[in-house]
């Protein structure tokens, strides 16, 4: 018989209940389970939310530990193969948070049994795929009580193999904005357009326009992307839309560029309004704050991974993925890191399959060096 890790198992029982942000009430009884299981009297437990806080205390404390783990799925039918796939239709764990929690369980198992001087708080976090669970988790009054000192985290990378690590001082991951436009015009019988304000055409002229914000006034030197990911209109092919939604993403790897963004998509929509006689709207919905890796405790972890023969150290470029890890980073020193999972399939692909042996290459990594903290 093939023994399989016990932290891959559960890898695969949480593969099977993703829920999306703030319903991952399976998620969190699971996660009680097992912890409150654990043979320690050092394990405090906190509810939030649908996520947890879970403090080990130290031996002799003169710090805090931080480690997060986002806990939520993806609204995203899978298509795998696997013999262990999603049981909740139309959702899936395509973002690899189900190799997240399962390797932040590994660390607690571990230091469980083999305490260490200082104290370690766990972060299960939700809604990491939105609206967004650290930045209310981080203002929380349990947060307040239980600050670390550092903080720590990582994400899957399908693109590098298993026993890379890659990561960087400073900006990792890039500041985000969702992007929702709603148009409201006249509808009318295709016949007589003159009676009417056609948002179809309003919609696909501003998606045009939008297009020049980062070609003709974003510096080339830096770096912005406005994607229109969705549009709807209309309800039949003989009637003019009176209604038309736009959907879509901007990232940037500064704020400043942020801002600017939305001032010219701000004034892109002024002159629509004048020139089709309609009314606009826009929501920027979920925001998440630049992932932006504390020098000293990023180049100390590095310097770590550099001593490991079994590790690959990658420095990385800077992404324009979006992690709300960024708002814990603004107030707590530490970092994130890419973990190596060699799939065929990217990030929130429907036939995500990572490779399983990056769990224990985590738990490994993370233990050792905690322990050298």
């Amino acid at each position: 018989m093939v023994h399989i890790n016990p932290f891959v198992k559960i890898r695969r029982q949480l593969h099977r209940i993703p829920e999306l942000g703030f319903q991952e009430f399976k998620t969190q009884q699971f996660l009680l389970e097992y912890i409150e299981a654990l043979p320690s009297n050092r394990i405090e437990i906190k509810k939030w939310k649908t996520g947890l806080f879970v403090k080990l205390k130290g031996l002799n404390p003169s710090k805090m530990i931080g480690y997060r783990a986002d806990i939520d799925g993806l609204p995203i039918t899978e298509e795998t193969g696997l013999s262990f796939p999603s049981e909740h239709h139309g959702q899936m764990h395509a973002c690899g948070h189900d190799f997240h929690m399962s390797i932040a369980l590994g660390i607690l198992s571990y230091f469980s049994q083999n305490p260490i001087s200082d104290d370690l708080l766990f972060l299960f976090q939700p809604a990491e795929e939105g609206p967004g669970g650290a930045k209310p988790m981080l203002e929380s009054d349990i947060m307040k009580m239980w600050k670390p000192d550092l903080m720590m985290g990582l994400h899957i990378a399908p693109e590098y193999k298993v026993g890379q690590i890659a990561t960087k001082e400073g900006l990792l991951f890039a500041n985000t904005s969702e992007l929702i436009i709603d148009l409201k015009g006249r509808g009318g019988h295709a016949a007589y357009p003159h009676q009417t304000k056609d948002m179809v055409v309003a919609a696909s002229m501003l998606v045009t326009q939008l297009q020049t914000i980062t070609s003709r006034n974003v510096n080339p030197l830096e770096s912005a992307v406005v994607t229109i990911g969705k549009i709807t209109g209309g309800t039949v092919q003989n009637i003019i839309a009176e209604n038309a939604r736009l959907e879509g993403t901007i990232r940037t790897l500064s704020v400043k560029e942020m801002k600017k963004v939305k001032n010219r998509i701000e004034a892109l929509v002024e002159g629509l309004k004048i020139g089709f006689e309609c009314e606009v709207s826009i929501d920027y919905g979920s925001m998440y704050h630049q992932v932006y890796n504390e020098e000293y405790s990023t180049k100390q972890f590095i310097d770590y991974l550099q001593t490991q023969t079994d590790i690959e150290y990658i420095r990385c470029q800077e992404a324009m993925t979006g992690e709300d890890f960024g708002y814990l980073l603004e107030e707590i020193p530490g970092f994130m890191f890419w973990l190596g999972v060699d799939s065929e399939y990217g990030l929130h692909h429907a036939k995500l399959d990572p490779n399983e042996e990056a769990i224990d290459v985590a738990i490994t990594t993370m233990t050792k060096y905690i322990e050298t903290l």
